[in-house]
């Protein structure tokens, strides 16, 4: 997933226990605490009780989708304003360029949509014209890839890079647990990136839990399919035997699958990252060496329309107390093995 940065781990966040399945089942109702709107719905749909309320225009930003994950963000954010009568989407084309991401949400903030939501291809880059919005009066939501300021946003949503390491690292300690001098190996993305940090480190820290398991070898890749191809072919070279492989990102783990079969190999396990649907339907086959995938759940797009329809419409969130929304939401990096894939399966992306 390139480019999307995690918040920093000391940042404070609510943490909701079921990824975005439950987060969206939870934000699908946002409501004002009224009787009638407090049953939460699938993941896909809002609360079936819920009527049309106060019209909001939502005007959405994000870079431009040359990536799965990327494009299932956009699709997810359209679908999602879709479900809802009182909605009116104004999306931009994608881009990765920065002052042409701020042209279009200055452009937005001059059409006076009620709420924005932003995942900026530089959150230090964009924190000006979030902050020229929030100024506006117009309330940002800000996706995924953090500004430099809480002031230029009113509610953040994103993953957790260091969650997703974490539990990366315990599944595999766990399968592990049994054996002596086990040995792992990590496919890492782009290591420029803080969110590749964050992901290394809390896959470091759960290792540390199992004295029995040695990281061996990691290998940065792209987050591409020739890239994991290629960083993996080296990988399997150099190492003629090992245990489990973590990859962080299922895109560029087509290209390591790729590699794992020309090289004839099957002697280990592997977990990789996101919830693509193509690992999704090798983990339900369980015909092959990749036995997990820790999410990072695009649905989080689809979350924040219903973030920012509870805000245009000046609601809460059904379940909780508050008659406001958070100010952030941090979604649990849930992994998807084949007793629970079934359960996420219409969430992978392609």
């Amino acid at each position: 997933m390139p480019q999307h940065t995690s918040r920093f781990t000391s940042r404070r966040g609510l943490l909701f226990g079921t990824a975005a399945v439950g987060a969206g089942a939870l934000l699908a109702g946002c409501t004002s605490n009224d009787s009638s709107d407090d049953e939460p719905a699938a993941n896909d749909q809002p609360a079936a009780a819920e009527s049309s309320g106060k019209p909001v225009t939502i005007g959405f930003a994000g870079p431009q989708a040359d990536h799965g994950w990327l494009n299932a963000i956009n699709d997810n954010a359209k679908n999602r304003a879709k479900k809802y009568s009182d909605v009116t989407l104004e999306i931009t084309e994608g881009s990765n360029d920065t002052a042409q991401q701020i042209g279009q949400i200055e452009t937005l903030i001059n059409k006076k949509v009620d709420v924005l939501v932003v995942l900026p291809a530089d959150g230090k880059a964009l924190t000006q014209v979030g902050l020229k919005a929030m100024r506006a009066g117009i309330p940002v939501v800000n996706l995924d890839r953090i500004f430099n300021t809480p002031q230029a946003y009113r509610c953040w949503i994103g993953g957790d890079n260091y969650g997703m390491g974490l539990n990366a690292g315990h599944y595999i300690g766990e399968k592990l647990k049994g054996k002596s001098n086990a040995k792992v190996i990590e496919l890492a993305g782009l290591d420029n990136l803080e969110l590749t940090k964050q992901r290394t480190k809390g896959f470091d820290d759960a290792l540390k839990n199992y004295p029995n398991v040695r990281k061996v070898a990691r290998q940065a890749a792209e987050f591409t399919v020739e890239s994991g191809q290629a960083k993996m072919a080296q990988l399997l070279q150099a190492q003629s035997s090992f245990d489990a492989l973590w990859n962080h990102d299922d895109d560029q783990g087509v290209g390591a699958l790729r590699a794992i079969d020309q090289a004839g190999r099957d002697d280990f396990l592997m977990v990789g990252g996101a919830g693509a649907l193509s690992a999704f339907q090798a983990i339900k086959q369980d015909n092959g060496v990749l036995k997990a995938t820790v999410l990072y759940p695009p649905t989080m797009a689809a979350s924040a329309i219903d973030l920012a329809r509870a805000l245009g419409q000046s609601k809460g969130i059904s379940g909780l107390s508050e008659f406001e929304i958070p100010a952030s939401l941090t979604l649990y990096s849930a992994v998807v093995d084949k007793t629970n894939v079934d359960q996420y399966m219409s969430t992978g992306f392609k």
